[in-house]
């Protein structure tokens, strides 16, 4: 799958370990490289403003989407190739989905862990088509990937939509899955009504 621009969620704070904001660094960069765009929220602080910096000092095209509650708080990243303000914060998601070839989440709190799964709920109901994972950066997210396991387990996420939910330790080796990402087609009404095979 051809990845132009991707759109990453993550922390607004730098978390407790450097290893979370150097991964954030780590993969601005690697976009730039390769010439894939980066759509985040807009935040000059955090793991945002990391990702930012690094895929701006290496040359690439970094466009941020943010609200107007949360620009006028001045915690906007000036200099971006584009910055949208937006009117709420539904307008900001959107915005952002529709700039977007797929989406990967960084360590981040109640923000980021919303925005992956609404991108994720999307996708399970056939929204969209695109790759979407989880940086797990220092094992950040392995508690949350074994729950979802255990929520495949007992039945609530159909094992289809669950492998949708594509995961790495570091930033190459996500980018990669995303690039080989082949759509899954399953339909959750379907599976919900047990018209279909688990």
């Amino acid at each position: 799958m051809t990845i132009k621009r991707l759109c990453v969620f993550c922390g607004s704070s730098p978390g407790s370990r450097p290893d979370y904001a150097r991964a954030a660094r780590e993969l601005g960069a690697l976009l730039a490289r390769r010439g894939i765009g980066l759509v985040f929220g807009g935040g000059k602080v955090g793991m945002m403003g990391q990702l930012a910096q690094a895929a701006l000092e290496n040359g690439g095209e970094v466009i941020g989407v943010i609200p107007r509650d949360l620009y006028d708080r001045n915690v906007a990243f000036s200099g971006l190739t584009d910055l949208r303000v937006v009117g709420t914060m539904h307008e900001r998601k959107a915005l952002m989905a529709g700039l977007a070839d797929g989406f990967m989440a960084l360590p981040g709190g109640l923000g980021t862990l919303e925005e992956i799964f609404e991108i994720l709920t999307w996708a399970q109901l056939g929204m969209h088509q695109k790759p979407c994972g989880l940086l797990d950066i220092a094992g950040y997210f392995t508690p949350l990937l074994r729950f979802l396991n255990h929520v495949a387990e007992q039945g609530f996420i159909d094992p289809p939509h669950r492998a949708m939910i594509l995961s790495a330790e570091f930033p190459g080796d996500l980018l990669r899955q995303f690039e080989n990402y082949k759509p899954i087609v399953a339909d959750k009404a379907e599976w919900a009504l047990g018209l279909t095979e688990s």
